[in-house]
């Protein structure tokens, strides 16, 4: 609790419900991260099993997020906490919600590969690098989250625009197959909703770093370029 700049309380029983929660979140998004690879793997390599399970794990995501937020609204009702106390928890809750739909991403890639299995159609374009570096976004805003670093939340913050012209790119390729082939263009949406899914896991990670600088800093950063943050904060 310290090393996250945490008040201390009188009653320890506060600080053990602020930590567990956190701990949760945490559970949480290893979680998310690990179904966001195993989607990314499965795209990549066409695998069904792993698409399967993907799908049949998503409950879990979905369960600890029901989980947390009941938790979070049992502390706000009991603890009544102010200040950064209820800051943290208001971040919480708004990052649990953005892992919860990042989950959801995951299984909507493995249910669109299941109910293509029998088409056979070969991916049009790769996006292992796009959703790898999606991957890395996650696990460092994560890593960031659990020691409340605002730096490295900025930086991970800065890694979507990589994101972005990696997905423009990939627009661009999908584009040429369609005019093309027409024929193509069932698959190609397919391919181009895949890849604006992974496009917005990298537009929901920044706003898990926007609430990590929310809880440390006291300010909303939300909807602020790169830039203006580091002045924001200076």
């Amino acid at each position: 609790m310290d090393k996250l700049n945490l008040n201390k309380h009188i009653s320890g029983q506060f600080n053990a419900e602020l930590e567990g929660v956190l701990n949760q979140v945490l559970v949480m998004g290893g979680l998310v991260e690990q179904q966001l690879t195993d989607a990314i793997t499965a795209i990549h390599e066409q695998n069904m099993d792993l698409a399967r399970q993907i799908v049949a794990n998503d409950h879990k995501v979905n369960a600890l997020e029901v989980q947390i937020d009941e938790e979070c609204t049992r502390i706000i009702a009991k603890r009544q906490p102010a200040a950064s106390d209820l800051r943290l928890v208001l971040a919480i809750i708004k990052t649990i919600t953005d892992l919860e739909r990042i989950g959801d991403v995951a299984k909507r890639i493995g249910m669109m590969l299941l109910d293509n299995a029998n088409k056979k159609q070969p991916p049009l374009v790769s996006m292992e690098n796009m959703g790898r570096r999606t991957v890395r976004m996650l696990h460092e805003a994560l890593d960031a989250f659990a020691r409340m670093d605002v730096e490295a939340a900025i930086e991970v913050h800065k890694e979507d625009d990589k994101v972005d012209r990696e997905y423009e790119s990939i627009i661009r390729e999908l584009m040429t197959f369609m005019m093309e082939d027409p024929r193509s263009i069932p698959h190609v949406l397919n391919v181009l909703w895949c890849a604006r899914s992974l496009e917005r896991v990298g537009d929901r990670v920044q706003h898990i770093c926007e609430y990590i600088i929310y809880f440390v800093k006291g300010k909303d950063v939300r909807h602020t370029s790169d830039e203006d943050i580091h002045s924001m904060l200076d």
